[in-house]
């Protein structure tokens, strides 16, 4: 079920490429009998705090597709070097909006409430510029994988850095970056005018722009474990979380239907 929006001025963007370069198409894979992309819209749709959500992508399978289930989608330039790029795009024609948040299109179990945590404090701090979210690492493998992105805050939850590399050094319990993103939009507009610096080069991390050029990035803690689908692997391991959760439900409601049968 859809919550009731009550922030029309917040814009979501799921950014959706066709030509991934590991895995082609993905957007489109079928988990559950639907496209990745329309679990993606549809989580998103439950968070409380989003306004219009949008599908900006350059291809007019991924359009059509979209458009098939109910979505509402834009078509981008093709050149764009990033995802904030395309999301900045479709934000500059929405003149009304405040807040513009960054959805992955590739997180079919994107979590609605961890949506409206990143943008709490946005809503609540007029001086914050941009959000995210962090999750405790629970799984120690995680912690040297450059794959797995560690951000460290300061007393405030403002981002100090972040890093492919163990940050900081020995501590017990780190933190991962979850890439979800919140922009105040005249901010983003702006932000691929900004200076890459030598640390966004070094580390391939787009979000330390922001940091190497002055602007502070407020992360909030979450629970939900981020899964993003980037392999076909990826996607077999997705499905197999979707057959369970459904034969858990089809068990529960069984179980219900013994009981008040007496």
């Amino acid at each position: 079920m859809v919550r009731s929006r009550v922030h029309r001025k917040i814009l979501g963007v799921i950014p959706a490429r066709y030509a991934s370069t590991r895995f082609p198409g993905k957007s489109l894979a079928i988990i559950d009998s639907r496209t990745m992309l329309e679990h993606v819209y549809e989580r998103a749709s439950m968070a409380r705090y989003l306004g219009p959500i949008v599908i900006a992508t350059d291809d007019n399978r991924i359009y059509e597709a979209a458009r098939a289930f109910g979505g509402r989608a834009k078509m981008t330039r093709d050149d764009h070097v990033s995802g904030t790029d395309r999301v900045a795009e479709i934000a500059s024609a929405f003149d009304d909006v405040d807040l513009v948040v960054n959805i992955q299109g590739d997180e079919p179990l994107i979590d609605p409430d961890a949506i409206d945590a990143a943008i709490l404090p946005l809503l609540e701090e007029s001086a914050i510029s941009m959000g995210t979210l962090k999750k405790r690492i629970e799984d120690p493998r995680e912690i040297a994988d450059p794959n797995v992105v560690k951000v460290v805050t300061d007393r405030f939850e403002n981002a100090l850095y972040f890093s492919r590399a163990t940050i900081p050094h020995a501590s017990p319990a780190p933190f991962k970056h979850i890439g979800l993103y919140v922009y105040r939009r005249n901010f983003l507009l702006k932000y691929s005018d900004l200076p890459v610096g030598p640390l966004e080069r070094a580390e391939r991390l787009e979000q330390l722009r922001a940091l190497e050029n002055g602007f502070k990035i407020r992360v909030v803690e979450t629970d939900y474990e981020s899964f993003g689908v980037d392999t076909p692997a990826d996607l077999e391991r997705v499905q197999a979380m979707f057959r369970a959760a459904g034969a858990a439900v089809r068990k529960e409601s069984l179980s219900g239907a013994h009981i008040a049968n007496g």
